[in-house]
């Protein structure tokens, strides 16, 4: 049995969270393989919305193992205040919760060396989420971090006050004499309560199932052109987010790779700093933006918001070898009388491609735009696929024909139930 990766092909916030939720009942495991509490994948169904960050979205369906792969930077407080969260909704997370030992942890130092690093930059800061996840994937490359195994290690303490010794020292050359005394409080009480959890090799885990013919979804968070090896550097995150990052945030052979879900949106967002040529100033970008509730599910801030760029989604299902595309938040578009899709890119000098560009700057790209008819209508109570209006038919056909793959699954409002399959996607 094949490892089904889902990830997001723009810059986050895709909907991915809904979709692991709709798809999970296929599943017998769901695991995440990179990022931490920088991701909010939002669910929602029974009337109530669920925000995960840290913790697998298949944690609501209680045949399913879920597991938080190596990959992944976990902060002990926040995973704390997730359970604590779900407990309320009789999910029994200790059962079916599976942490593995080589996960690093995210400090309370990394989190204010995080703040420390966006300050010293200025006006060129990348706009970080300030959870800590850099520096934590920084000491993780330098040989340095602490990991969820060491909690149980006997050793924890020494490592601990070791690296938080040299993260004080970092932050006094910053100008920064933080009093971690209550952090600290919070942070031990949180690794504390995290050993009432299953800590596993979770490499092994991942691969047994495999051998057993179970089926695995892999889960990503953030989004493709947000890698830290093939998004818009260097205003992206900390990790590999493409269909690679499985691998090695899970512990698996590539020959174990099956499906490959890239989901995007209708349109498109972003946030925090960093390039992004579709972006809209105007009232057509104010309306996305409110129609689609369009603020960070863990920072809360305004995400930026422009029409669907193709170049960069062509790029982004090429290097994931996207099998399958979702469509999310196409009800997001009912207001509109004319959309738009950039087709290409004209740069300064007068010249036009449709390649990504190593350096993707906004003054340097202006977009190149087709315009199609607007549905302009609601898609409320809409189950089939043959019940969607015809522009939006056709506006799916126009996205296909341009990237290469088809279209499986298009989402018509958060509500797990606001799904419509076009073919069947898990085989």
């Amino acid at each position: 049995m094949k490892v089904d990766v889902l990830l997001g092909l723009q810059w986050g916030d895709e909907g991915k969270g809904k979709i692991v939720d709709y798809l999970a009942k296929q599943y017998d495991v769901v695991a995440r393989f990179q990022g931490g509490p920088n991701a909010g994948h939002t669910l929602e169904f029974d009337g109530i919305k669920h925000v995960l960050h840290q913790i697998p979205s298949g944690i609501f369906h209680s045949h399913i193992r879920n597991i938080i792969g190596n990959g992944v930077v976990l902060d002990p407080v926040v995973f704390r205040r997730e359970i604590e969260g779900l407990q309320k909704y009789e999910v029994d997370v200790y059962k079916n919760l599976y942490i593995s030992k080589k996960a690093q942890l995210i400090l309370p130092t990394h989190r204010l060396l995080d703040a420390a690093y966006e300050r010293v930059k200025g006006a060129g800061k990348i706009g970080s989420t300030l959870k800590g996840i850099g520096p934590t994937y920084q000491d993780k490359i330098g040989r340095l971090g602490l990991r969820v195994g060491d909690i149980i290690s006997g050793r924890f303490d020494e490592k601990y006050q070791n690296l938080r010794n040299r993260h004080m020292q970092i932050l006094e050359q910053l100008g920064e004499k933080p009093d971690l005394d209550t952090l600290e409080k919070e942070f031990f009480s949180a690794t504390d309560f995290m050993q009432n959890f299953q800590f596993v090799e979770s490499e092994y885990m991942v691969n047994d199932e495999i051998t057993q013919g179970n089926r695995i979804l892999a889960e990503g968070a953030q989004g493709s052109l947000l890698d830290i090896d093939f998004g818009s550097y260097p205003f992206v995150t900390s990790s590999n987010t493409t269909a690679s990052g499985a691998c090695s945030g899970m512990g698996i052979a590539p020959r174990h790779i099956g499906e490959v879900f890239g989901i995007f949106k209708a349109y498109c967002t972003r946030v925090g700093s960093g390039p992004f040529p579709t972006e809209l100033f105007d009232a057509d970008g104010e309306l996305m933006r409110n129609v689609g509730n369009e603020f960070g599910s863990t920072t809360g801030r305004p995400r930026r918001c422009g029409w669907i760029d193709l170049p960069a989604l062509k790029y982004a299902i090429m290097i994931n070898g996207v099998t399958q595309l979702f469509m999310m938040k196409a009800d997001v578009l009912n207001e509109f009388e004319h959309i738009k899709a950039c087709t290409h890119y004209r740069l300064s000098d007068g010249t036009e491609t449709d390649i990504f560009p190593y350096e993707l700057t906004d003054h340097k790209i202006t977009p190149v735009y087709k315009s199609l008819p607007g549905w302009n209508c609601s898609l409320d109570g809409l189950t089939e696929y043959d019940q969607l209006p015809m522009a939006l038919v056709e506006y799916i056909a126009f996205l296909e024909e341009s990237l290469g793959v088809p279209v499986n699954i298009v989402s018509t409002g958060p509500d797990r139930t606001e799904t419509i399959i076009r073919k069947q996607v898990v085989a």
